[in-house]
């Protein structure tokens, strides 16, 4: 007997994840989030900018990514450990515009 509709079926490792404790599935998932940056930074981005939009109580940047030839744009809120981090990578510190 099948049933119908349509069902979402999760990664097993993400199923894994919920029995895990809150900060070790948040360090997961910012790992995840920049490791798409940096695959899309990579590829076919054509303008990255990050400009920093708030200073107390913590400090956060936005990230801008440009794709015209997709029509696309993507904006992603970092902190300043998680924007060092993305950073840290050769090759992508010179691709982005650092607005101040």
């Amino acid at each position: 007997m099948s049933t119908s509709g349509r069902f979402r079926v999760p990664s097993r490792n993400r199923a894994y994840e919920a029995h895990l404790h809150p900060a070790l599935r948040a360090a997961r998932r910012v790992e995840r989030i920049l490791d798409s940056l940096r695959t899309e930074i990579a590829g076919e981005a054509t303008r990255v900018r990050v400009r920093r939009v708030f200073e107390q109580p913590r400090e956060i940047f936005r990230l801008e990514i440009e794709a015209p030839s997709w029509g696309y744009q993507r904006t992603t809120l970092l902190d300043r450990d998680a924007l060092e981090e993305l950073l840290a990578q050769d090759g992508l510190r010179e691709q982005i515009e650092i607005a101040t």
